[in-house]
């Protein structure tokens, strides 16, 4: 069952993530993925020409980008969209689309449009129908003629929001001719994508995208690692190396321990055969190659149900990750060598483990091997003078002595039952800790109940026209501006948000407890921002503003704030606004709502021609938990069953062994008077004591897996996943190992009712 456990994770783990990869490989091929990404405010398409000269740029294609509001029947809620502009008379030349129903936008037919599949499945919508927009302030209706999907939203999400919400957030590709018209950009374009020669280093590439495109407003290029949609994607696949590394390991160095314990007792059993065969000329490698085959024999078991196991639970998890990135093909052809590896190391891993008690046989002189053993000298210890042992009833002493006499056994049994409670206790503390850091992130620092964006900077008098919006209780100002930081040979590319000194609604809030005021001039930054920059309160980083008039200028570092998403820069909203030498302005509203009265708010919301997007909190916060919901719970239900695996199997074969060692002895106890339930507590008090020693250095071990993936494999300029651990998640890991043992219990006390007492007594000891 282990050996089994340890292969079906290997197995599960490297299958599936070598066919999400080859899946994704082939899904960007195919449909052409851009290697180079950049956003601009308004260029003339003549840029085309110097940027398909850069050196290792293979193709060049424009486009139009745009936020639009929705309003979709039988959906109460406004809807974000993102206005995304393809050719009318061909295909695309990077970035294809998968046409899954429908057809394309027709020449001549500028309110046609194609949704992406994940936002028309979640609405019903389909060829046909039609929805309304809000498109540069000019309410449109707007006739579906396709469903597609696109390698660039395989992981589509909407501003601000932390978790795809196929609800309130789509992709919408129009007509170019159609957007152009809408938005005044005719000739012009805000969004270009290019694609590299194979082994061009993108580095290079993208500075010279970034300096061509600058005159023009260009925000900053990213390659495609960089690239959102995809940077998620990877994540996750990162996250499924990590754990198809460490989880096989716990498994293997159990197996290995077990497969010793097995082997030694035997080995003792079979002494005089060991003998009679060494005295009849076979070798020491006959003999120790009689007990391999003994082992592989075992493990062959084990290693072809653990290939079962894996290809199963491969092809499930690969299909639940396709599932949820809505993967148009999916490539599952598990690797023959990743079968081959899993049974080879699970089997070196067993051959180890039998290496000690073999060669302890191979070394046994015949003449000594066909006598019976020493007979074990007994003396006693330390502990049988504690008077604390000494006031114990027999049986209980016999309990202790039996321990410390075996005590390397002991401690490899306990450290088996720790592992098993060490797996589900690093299961349980993701769900703990993305739990903490939806309650600091949505709860703690956020009050407001949504958050409005506008088409462009407004006069921060907006504010009151908010106000006046029926339900609206309060309404704070914002500003979002992307700016590049230096300091020396460092720099990030980021953003600032600029808020006033009293914000209640949204805090610059410390994840630590507390919350900070943005001081009048200068930055507050998180703290993983500034080991990127390797600064400290009071040094100064260089700003450059990718907004406006662009200013560059060197802001001294206030406060630092801890923070569990993103690499955040604050700075005081009126200081930003003299900065870049405007007026005071905003492009977001916070605004928190009497619940009472969100049906007249969104109706009034939907009419706003300047409104470009909206954040709702409680949305954010329900998408959040649903999409972590298909696949951490489904990982830790994996690990739950294979940790109660790994205890059941621990504790059954401790307890066996101990039985088939004690028999002669329990039978004299029970011939000598003990009742059954005595013997049973003799035998079974042991594994328990044990397994009650286990349980804390398990919560130890789980405290340090779980402290070693979240540094490993959630630590990232988009968030960190903080270690947090619940007491519950302790205690559903303690009492799930706890049920596994108590049933691995519960059949070794029904062999040993059954022990034929006469047969057992008649063995030579």
């Amino acid at each position: 069952m282990i050996i089994a456990s340890g292969v079906g994770v290997m197995v599960m783990g490297l299958s599936a993530l070598e066919a999400l990869e080859e899946t994704t490989q082939a899904y960007y091929e195919r449909y052409r993925f851009a290697d180079v990404f950049a956003g601009v405010n308004r260029a003339p398409e003549g840029v085309v020409r110097q940027l398909a000269e850069i050196s290792g740029v293979s193709s060049v294609e424009t486009r139009i980008n745009k936020l639009a509001m929705l309003d979709i029947a039988d959906f109460d809620q406004p809807v974000i969209a993102q206005l995304v502009s393809i050719p009318e008379r061909s295909e695309p030349l990077l970035n294809r689309l998968v046409l899954r129903e429908g057809r394309f936008v027709a020449p001549g037919a500028p309110d046609e449009v194609v949704l992406n599949e994940p936002f028309a499945i979640a609405h019903e919508l389909s060829p046909g129908d039609q929805l309304h927009a809000i498109v540069n302030g000019k309410r449109r209706r707007l006739d579906i003629v396709g469903v597609a999907l696109s390698p660039e939203f395989v992981y589509a999400l909407g501003p601000g929001s932390l978790m795809p919400d196929d609800l309130r957030y789509g992709i919408v590709w129009m007509g170019r001719d159609a957007l152009a018209a809408a938005y005044d950009l005719a000739g012009a374009f805000n969004f270009v994508s290019l694609a590299l020669l194979p082994g061009t280093q993108p580095n290079a590439v993208i500075e010279s995208v970034d300096n061509l495109l600058s005159p023009y407003g260009g925000e900053s290029a990213v390659a495609r690692e960089n690239q959102l949609s995809n940077w998620f994607l990877m994540n996750e696949l990162d996250q499924v190396r990590t754990f198809s590394r460490i989880l096989p390991s716990i498994f293997l160095i159990v197996a290995a321990f077990l497969t010793n314990m097995v082997l030694a007792r035997l080995i003792a059993i079979e002494r005089a055969e060991i003998g009679l065969l060494k005295s009849f000329g076979y070798s020491n490698f006959q003999i120790a190659w009689h007990y391999a085959k003994l082992v592989i024999a075992m493990s062959l078991v084990g290693i072809v149900l653990g290939w079962m196991i894996g290809a199963g639970l491969g092809r499930y998890n690969t299909m639940t990750y396709a599932n949820m990135f809505h993967f148009p093909l999916l490539i599952f052809r598990p690797n023959p060598m990743v079968f081959v590896l899993a049974g080879l190391i699970s089997l070196i891993a067993a051959l180890i483990g039998c290496l000690g008690a073999v060669a302890k046989a191979v070394r046994l002189p015949p003449a000594e091997a066909m006598r019976p053993p020493e007979p074990a000298q007994y003396k006693q210890g330390l502990l049988t003078r504690l008077r604390v042992v000494r006031a114990l009833d027999q049986s209980s002493r016999i309990v202790l002595r039996q321990l410390t006499r075996r005590p390397w056994r002991s401690a490899f049994t306990s450290l088996g039952v720790a592992f098993s409670v060490a797996v589900m206790v690093m299961a349980l503390q993701w769900l703990d800790s993305i739990e903490t850091m939806v309650d600091v992130y949505f709860n703690d620092a956020q009050r407001q109940d949504a958050m409005i964006a506008l088409n462009q900077p407004q006069p921060s008098r907006v504010v009151n026209d908010f106000l006046h919006l029926p339900g609206v209780l309060a309404a704070e100002p914002l500003r979002w501006v992307g700016a590049d930081f230096h300091v020396g040979s460092r720099m990030h590319r980021g953003a600032i948000q600029a808020v006033t000194p009293d914000a209640g609604l949204q805090l610059v809030y410390d994840v630590r407890g507390h919350s900070i005021r943005v001081p009048p001039d200068g930055l507050v930054i998180g703290t993983e921002l500034a080991k990127k920059l390797d600064v400290s309160i009071g040094d100064m980083v260089w700003v450059k503003i990718r907004d406006g008039r662009r200013p560059e200028v060197q802001l001294p570092v206030i406060e630092l704030v801890e923070t569990y998403i993103d690499l955040p820069a604050y700075m005081d909203l009126a200081a930003l606004n003299r900065l870049l030498r405007e007026s005071p302005r905003t492009d977001m509203v916070n605004v928190l709502i009497d619940h009472a009265r969100t049906d007249e708010f969104y109706s009034e919301l939907k009419q706003m021609p300047r409104v470009s997007a909206v954040m709702f909190r409680q949305s954010a916060i329900n998408n959040f938990r649903d999409t972590m919901a298909e696949t951490i719970v489904i990982f830790v239900n994996f690990f739950g069953a294979f940790a109660a695996a790994l205890g059941f199997g621990v504790v059954y074969n401790s307890a066996r062994i101990t039985l088939s060692e004690r028999g002669r002895e329990l039978a004299s106890l029970r011939v000598l008077g003990f009742s059954r339930a005595a013997i049973s507590y003799i035998l079974l008090a042991e594994v328990g004591l044990l397994i009650l020693l286990a349980l804390p250095l398990g919560c130890l071990i789980g405290w340090s897996l779980a402290w070693f993936i979240v540094k490993t494999s959630f630590e990232n300029e988009l968030f960190r996943l903080p270690l947090v651990i619940y007491p519950s998640s302790y205690g559903i890991a303690i009492c799930i190992t706890l049920l596994a043992t108590v049933v691995s219990a519960v059949l070794v006390r029904r062999r040993l009712d059954r022990l034929d007492l006469i047969a057992v007594l008649k063995t030579r000891e």
